[in-house]
Protein backbone atom coordinates (compact mmCIF):
# COMPACT_ATOMS: atom_id res chain seq x y z
CA UNK A 1 0.00 0.00 0.00
CA UNK A 2 1.77 3.33 -0.99
CA UNK A 3 1.17 5.76 1.68
CA UNK A 4 0.19 9.47 1.21
CA UNK A 5 2.75 12.24 0.82
CA UNK A 6 2.86 14.57 3.20
CA UNK A 7 1.42 17.90 1.81
CA UNK A 8 4.60 20.46 1.01
CA UNK A 9 2.09 23.17 2.34
CA UNK A 10 -0.60 23.46 4.52
CA UNK A 11 -3.64 24.96 3.14
CA UNK A 12 -4.63 29.14 4.03
CA UNK A 13 -7.23 29.74 6.81
CA UNK A 14 -9.73 32.28 6.17
CA UNK A 15 -7.45 34.13 9.10
CA UNK A 16 -4.22 34.03 7.18
CA UNK A 17 -5.86 35.00 4.02
CA UNK A 18 -7.59 37.80 5.30
CA UNK A 19 -4.00 38.81 7.30
CA UNK A 20 -2.26 38.77 3.79
CA UNK A 21 -4.68 40.51 2.34
CA UNK A 22 -4.47 43.31 5.28
CA UNK A 23 -0.56 43.51 4.80
CA UNK A 24 -1.32 44.06 1.01
CA UNK A 25 -3.59 47.41 1.71
CA UNK A 26 -1.04 48.80 4.65
CA UNK A 27 1.55 48.48 1.97
CA UNK A 28 -1.14 50.06 -0.45
CA UNK A 29 -1.59 53.27 2.07
CA UNK A 30 1.83 53.81 2.99
CA UNK A 31 3.23 53.43 -0.87
CA UNK A 32 0.82 56.02 -1.85
CA UNK A 33 -1.03 53.58 -4.01
CA UNK A 34 -4.14 54.04 -2.12
CA UNK A 35 -4.79 57.59 -0.88
CA UNK A 36 -6.71 59.49 1.93
CA UNK A 37 -9.99 59.33 0.96
CA UNK A 38 -10.14 56.28 -1.38
CA UNK A 39 -12.46 54.00 -1.15
CA UNK A 40 -11.70 50.31 -0.49
CA UNK A 41 -13.87 48.25 -2.79
CA UNK A 42 -14.33 44.94 -1.70
CA UNK A 43 -15.49 43.52 -4.96
CA UNK A 44 -12.98 44.60 -6.82
CA UNK A 45 -9.98 43.90 -4.70
CA UNK A 46 -11.65 40.35 -4.42
CA UNK A 47 -11.79 39.88 -8.62
CA UNK A 48 -8.43 41.15 -8.70
CA UNK A 49 -6.53 38.62 -6.34
CA UNK A 50 -8.89 36.01 -6.91
CA UNK A 51 -10.86 35.30 -3.90
CA UNK A 52 -14.34 36.09 -2.05
CA UNK A 53 -15.43 38.91 -0.83
CA UNK A 54 -15.42 37.46 2.85
CA UNK A 55 -11.22 37.74 3.56
CA UNK A 56 -11.25 41.02 1.81
CA UNK A 57 -14.03 42.03 4.03
CA UNK A 58 -12.29 40.55 7.21
CA UNK A 59 -9.06 42.44 6.17
CA UNK A 60 -11.08 45.95 6.26
CA UNK A 61 -12.25 45.47 9.47
CA UNK A 62 -8.13 44.44 10.86
CA UNK A 63 -7.17 47.91 9.05
CA UNK A 64 -10.04 49.67 10.75
CA UNK A 65 -9.49 48.24 14.25
CA UNK A 66 -5.68 49.17 13.14
CA UNK A 67 -7.02 53.03 12.65
CA UNK A 68 -6.07 52.78 8.83
CA UNK A 69 -9.10 52.40 7.18
CA UNK A 70 -12.83 53.78 8.49
CA UNK A 71 -16.05 52.20 7.47
CA UNK A 72 -19.40 54.41 5.99
CA UNK A 73 -22.64 53.15 6.73
CA UNK A 74 -23.90 51.51 3.33
CA UNK A 75 -20.68 52.39 1.45
CA UNK A 76 -17.77 49.82 2.90
CA UNK A 77 -14.51 50.89 3.90
CA UNK A 78 -12.28 54.26 3.02
CA UNK A 79 -8.42 55.08 3.66
CA UNK A 80 -8.53 57.22 6.78
CA UNK A 81 -7.72 60.78 6.12
CA UNK A 82 -4.49 61.37 7.28
CA UNK A 83 -1.74 64.13 5.81
CA UNK A 84 1.82 65.20 7.04
CA UNK A 85 0.82 67.61 9.19
CA UNK A 86 -1.82 65.79 11.55
CA UNK A 87 0.89 63.37 11.55
CA UNK A 88 3.14 65.54 12.90
CA UNK A 89 0.96 66.87 15.38
CA UNK A 90 0.04 63.81 16.34
CA UNK A 91 3.31 62.87 17.18
CA UNK A 92 3.57 65.80 19.27
CA UNK A 93 1.03 65.36 21.53
CA UNK A 94 1.84 61.49 21.71
CA UNK A 95 5.79 63.19 23.16
CA UNK A 96 3.98 65.59 25.60
CA UNK A 97 1.84 62.84 27.10
CA UNK A 98 4.04 59.65 27.12
CA UNK A 99 7.44 61.64 28.21
CA UNK A 100 5.88 62.69 31.12
CA UNK A 101 4.14 59.31 31.49
CA UNK A 102 7.70 57.59 32.07
CA UNK A 103 9.08 59.96 34.04
CA UNK A 104 6.11 59.82 36.51
CA UNK A 105 6.39 56.20 36.88
CA UNK A 106 9.73 56.27 37.91
CA UNK A 107 8.98 59.14 40.12
CA UNK A 108 5.65 57.17 41.78
CA UNK A 109 8.19 53.59 42.19
CA UNK A 110 6.23 52.03 39.71
CA UNK A 111 8.69 50.90 37.40
CA UNK A 112 9.16 47.42 39.26
CA UNK A 113 5.47 46.66 39.20
CA UNK A 114 5.20 46.79 35.19
CA UNK A 115 8.91 46.03 34.04
CA UNK A 116 7.92 42.47 33.78
CA UNK A 117 4.59 43.28 32.05
CA UNK A 118 6.63 45.50 29.32
CA UNK A 119 8.98 43.12 28.77
CA UNK A 120 6.31 39.87 28.40
CA UNK A 121 5.06 42.16 25.45
CA UNK A 122 8.24 43.12 23.73
CA UNK A 123 8.85 39.53 23.61
CA UNK A 124 5.44 39.17 21.63
CA UNK A 125 6.10 41.90 19.46
CA UNK A 126 9.60 40.59 18.43
CA UNK A 127 7.92 37.28 17.93
CA UNK A 128 4.76 38.67 15.66
CA UNK A 129 6.90 40.54 13.76
CA UNK A 130 9.36 37.78 12.81
CA UNK A 131 5.80 35.44 11.76
CA UNK A 132 5.10 38.70 9.65
CA UNK A 133 1.74 39.35 11.78
CA UNK A 134 1.39 42.97 11.81
CA UNK A 135 -2.11 43.90 12.45
CA UNK A 136 -1.32 41.90 15.79
CA UNK A 137 1.42 43.37 16.90
CA UNK A 138 0.21 46.59 16.47
CA UNK A 139 -2.22 45.81 19.00
CA UNK A 140 0.46 44.76 21.37
CA UNK A 141 2.51 48.06 21.19
CA UNK A 142 -0.77 49.85 22.31
CA UNK A 143 -0.54 47.90 25.31
CA UNK A 144 3.13 48.20 25.84
CA UNK A 145 2.87 52.27 25.53
CA UNK A 146 -0.81 52.20 27.48
CA UNK A 147 0.60 50.51 30.55
CA UNK A 148 3.21 52.93 31.23
CA UNK A 149 0.51 55.41 30.64
CA UNK A 150 -1.56 53.57 33.06
CA UNK A 151 0.96 53.37 35.69
CA UNK A 152 1.92 57.04 35.68
CA UNK A 153 -1.07 57.24 37.94
CA UNK A 154 -2.61 60.69 36.05
CA UNK A 155 -6.03 59.63 34.69
CA UNK A 156 -5.62 62.90 32.56
CA UNK A 157 -3.06 61.47 30.50
CA UNK A 158 -4.65 58.24 30.19
CA UNK A 159 -7.76 59.67 28.77
CA UNK A 160 -6.09 61.36 26.06
CA UNK A 161 -4.31 58.24 25.11
CA UNK A 162 -7.25 56.17 24.57
CA UNK A 163 -8.76 59.03 22.72
CA UNK A 164 -6.41 59.01 20.50
CA UNK A 165 -5.84 54.84 20.11
CA UNK A 166 -6.81 54.25 16.69
CA UNK A 167 -4.58 56.88 15.44
CA UNK A 168 -1.60 55.70 17.72
CA UNK A 169 -2.18 52.47 16.27
CA UNK A 170 -2.12 53.22 12.35
CA UNK A 171 1.46 55.39 13.42
CA UNK A 172 2.82 52.22 14.27
CA UNK A 173 1.59 50.14 11.31
CA UNK A 174 2.91 52.91 9.17
CA UNK A 175 6.20 52.97 11.21
CA UNK A 176 6.68 49.52 10.46
CA UNK A 177 5.81 49.75 6.92
CA UNK A 178 8.36 52.40 6.67
CA UNK A 179 11.17 50.69 8.16
CA UNK A 180 13.07 48.17 5.71
CA UNK A 181 13.84 45.81 9.12
CA UNK A 182 11.47 43.51 10.45
CA UNK A 183 11.12 43.86 14.12
CA UNK A 184 13.15 46.99 14.65
CA UNK A 185 10.19 49.18 16.09
CA UNK A 186 9.48 46.21 18.31
CA UNK A 187 13.07 45.25 19.53
CA UNK A 188 13.52 49.80 20.08
CA UNK A 189 11.66 49.06 23.15
CA UNK A 190 14.02 47.86 25.12
CA UNK A 191 15.74 51.18 24.77
CA UNK A 192 12.17 52.28 27.92
CA UNK A 193 12.95 49.31 30.11
CA UNK A 194 16.32 49.48 30.24
CA UNK A 195 15.97 53.55 31.24
CA UNK A 196 12.61 52.75 33.51
CA UNK A 197 15.66 50.38 35.53
CA UNK A 198 17.85 53.05 35.87
CA UNK A 199 15.04 54.76 38.24
CA UNK A 200 16.38 58.44 36.67
CA UNK A 201 13.48 60.22 35.63
CA UNK A 202 15.49 62.28 32.75
CA UNK A 203 16.60 59.15 31.45
CA UNK A 204 13.20 57.69 31.54
CA UNK A 205 11.64 61.10 29.45
CA UNK A 206 14.82 60.92 26.98
CA UNK A 207 14.05 57.12 26.06
CA UNK A 208 11.05 57.74 25.33
CA UNK A 209 11.73 61.31 22.83
CA UNK A 210 14.48 58.76 21.23
CA UNK A 211 11.64 56.55 20.83
CA UNK A 212 8.97 58.34 19.25
CA UNK A 213 11.23 60.73 17.82
CA UNK A 214 12.41 58.29 15.77
CA UNK A 215 9.13 56.89 14.39
CA UNK A 216 7.93 60.47 14.20
CA UNK A 217 10.69 61.48 11.86
CA UNK A 218 10.44 58.79 9.77
CA UNK A 219 6.70 58.17 9.07
CA UNK A 220 6.35 62.46 8.80
CA UNK A 221 9.00 62.67 6.98
CA UNK A 222 7.70 59.46 4.08
CA UNK A 223 4.63 61.16 3.94
CA UNK A 224 5.88 64.46 2.97
CA UNK A 225 7.68 63.07 0.41
CA UNK A 226 4.63 61.22 -1.31
CA UNK A 227 2.66 64.25 -0.91
CA UNK A 228 5.75 66.48 -2.53
CA UNK A 229 5.76 63.34 -5.29
CA UNK A 230 1.69 63.61 -5.49
CA UNK A 231 1.93 67.62 -5.80
CA UNK A 232 4.53 67.68 -8.42
CA UNK A 233 2.38 64.56 -10.59
CA UNK A 234 -0.74 67.61 -10.58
Amino acid sequence: MTRQKQPLFEPLTRDALSQRIAQMLTDAIVSGRLKPGDRVAESVIARDLGVSRAPVREAGRLLESAGLLVSKANRGFFVRTIDSEDLDSLYELRLCIEREATARVVREGRSGEIIPTLLAQIDEMVGLSQDSQLIYQIGIDLKFHRTIVEHSGNRRFLAVFDKLASEIQACTALIERVFDEPGKVARNHYLIVDALETGDEIAAREAMDYHIGVAREAVVGHFRKLEAESGAQV
